[in-house]
């Protein structure tokens, strides 16, 4: 019978020593273990041998004392010995110096009953039976069920589990655990990479930025599992980073964070190993930021805005995190830096949203004007003429300057956001999942910004006498609802669809 064909968690034993009022070495130390095989499947109703080994001051140390045992498991595969009341092969327990030098126990394991004994490992005796045998006295506890145990060099104080808990011996530290599990011995029965959820996007030679997955899993068993990263293949330079936690009793998911800069475009894996089980995470690395943007959108000087999806716990609508045509997330209700573009309603990115593009007052007579000026004609307030209320409408509508898979938000939609922000006002906004900046209006040149906040919707006002667009300001003392002409230059802020 190979070696490794069954295996005793020694790691997971329990050893509990009746204590004795005065200073004396133990007779003997209860000894508890659950016996299973190489895949950890428990031995159920089955007589197996055990030979126990006290070894002095080190693991391979002279043997001081050893015996053999007998014991029948349960149902569950669980069985209790007593070690000091075997057939002894050498010394004597009474005779064991407990306080010259540290003890180590070596098990040995026959599971068939016999004498083909396996080794099952050797770890130092620590708690017990120095707990019991206390040469220079034993310290006053200060905690109700607080237990006090000696680590080979001093006492240690451990302070009370919760219930349910069972104190666990892992890697020489007695601890605390659920279901006798050390940390790091969660399992599960599936790991299931085809079902991720995805958020972020990932481009070539671009440092990823706000980029996770969410694996789903099965059969969880409640118990820790360690962090971990992982590195890519196919497109190398990134890494999917795991912090370490417990898994759910049955179904639960696991976030992996996405970190690096890839090294081209197309499919990055990484191969995950995770309780037990494994698959092949996938993520497309697209060729640059500009391919999510409608084709030929003209972008300022920062270039394209980052897609990064924020989430309204509340609403459970998700956004964009940043005004279209930012740099970054607001810091503050007056940051330049997240302020982005200004839109006239219903216009595509051709250049007009750049904050200093040139103007002129001549209206367009087609949605996509051959140019990239700002129309700043006033009458009827459009800047396109005949006026055309199709634009903006939804994902696929004419001229959505928003990345694939978002548009431009409904007035039902911004009413529900702003309802459950902490204040209706520009602190409100700010302080909001959005993070909303103050980041002005265009007419002919820009105003306002730092102090007022303009945010175009997507729904037209039927009531006024040239159709207009609804349109929310933003200021430090309300929230304005109005109807804006589609000439004015507004901040976007894109919803996902």
């Amino acid at each position: 019978m190979k070696k490794n064909k069954f295996t005793l968690p020694l790691l997971t034993l329990l050893l509990i020593g009746t204590l004795f009022a005065q200073a004396q070495a133990p007779q003997k130390i209860s000894y508890q273990a659950v016996a299973r095989n190489a895949s950890g499947t428990v031995l159920p109703n089955q007589t197996v041998k055990l030979r126990f080994s006290v070894r002095n001051a080190s693991s391979s140390g002279t043997i001081v004392y050893q015996e053999t045992q007998t014991a029948t498991t349960s149902n569950i595969g669980l069985f209790n010995v007593n070690i000091g009341e075997g057939t002894v092969s050498a010394g004597t327990f009474a005779g064991i110096d407990w306080s010259n030098g540290a003890k180590f126990m070596q098990v040995e394991l026959d599971p068939q009953g016999g004498n083909a004994f396996i080794d099952m490992g050797t770890q130092q005796m620590l708690s017990v039976p120095y707990a019991l045998y206390a040469e220079n006295g034993i310290p006053d506890g200060t905690t109700t069920n607080q237990l006090i145990y000696w680590n080979g060099s001093s006492w240690v104080t451990l302070n009370p589990g919760t219930n349910g808990q069972t104190l666990t011996l892992c890697n020489g530290t007695l601890t605390w655990t659920s279901n006798g599990l050390c940390p790091g011995n969660g399992s599960i029965t599936v790991l299931n990479c085809a079902a991720s959820v995805y958020n972020g996007n990932l481009f070539a030679g671009t440092p990823a930025s706000g980029v996770s997955c969410v694996v789903p899993y099965t059969g969880g068993n409640g118990a820790s599992y360690a962090g971990q990263t992982v590195a890519s293949t196919g497109v190398t330079g990134l890494t999917a980073t795991l912090t370490a936690g417990s898994f759910s009793s049955g179904s639960g998911t696991v976030t992996y964070t996405i970190s690096g800069t890839p090294s081209g475009s197309g499919t990055a894996s990484f191969a995950l190993n995770l309780g037990g089980q494994s698959c092949t995470l996938t993520r497309t690395v697209t060729a640059s930021l500009n391919s999510l943007y409608p084709a030929g959108s003209v972008f300022c000087g920062t270039g394209p805005s980052a897609v990064v999806d924020v989430l309204n716990p509340i609403t459970g609508k998700t956004w964009m995190d940043r005004n279209l045509g930012a740099i970054q997330v607001a810091t503050a209700y007056n940051d330049a830096l997240s302020y982005g573009s200004l839109y006239q309603w219903g216009r595509r990115s051709d250049g007009h949203q750049c904050r200093t593009s040139p103007t002129t007052n001549i209206p367009s007579s087609t949605p996509q004007p051959p140019h990239g000026d700002f129309i700043f004609y006033s009458n009827p307030g459009d800047w396109l003429s005949p006026q055309n209320n199709d634009l903006w409408q939804g994902v696929n509508g004419i001229n959505n300057p928003c990345p694939a898979g978002y548009r431009v938000p409904t007035e039902a939609e911004w009413n529900e956001e702003y309802q459950n922000w902490s204040s209706l006002d520009g602190y409100g906004a700010f302080a909001s999942p959005l993070k909303l900046p103050a980041a002005g209006i265009r007419y002919t040149s820009v105003v306002s910004s730092g102090s007022y906040g303009y945010y175009w919707s997507s729904t037209l006002n039927p009531n006024s006498l040239s159709p207009q667009a609804i349109s929310y300001i933003l200021n430090i003392q309300n929230i304005q609802i109005i109807s804006g002409q589609r000439s004015y230059g507004l901040s976007v802020r894109c919803i996902k669809n």
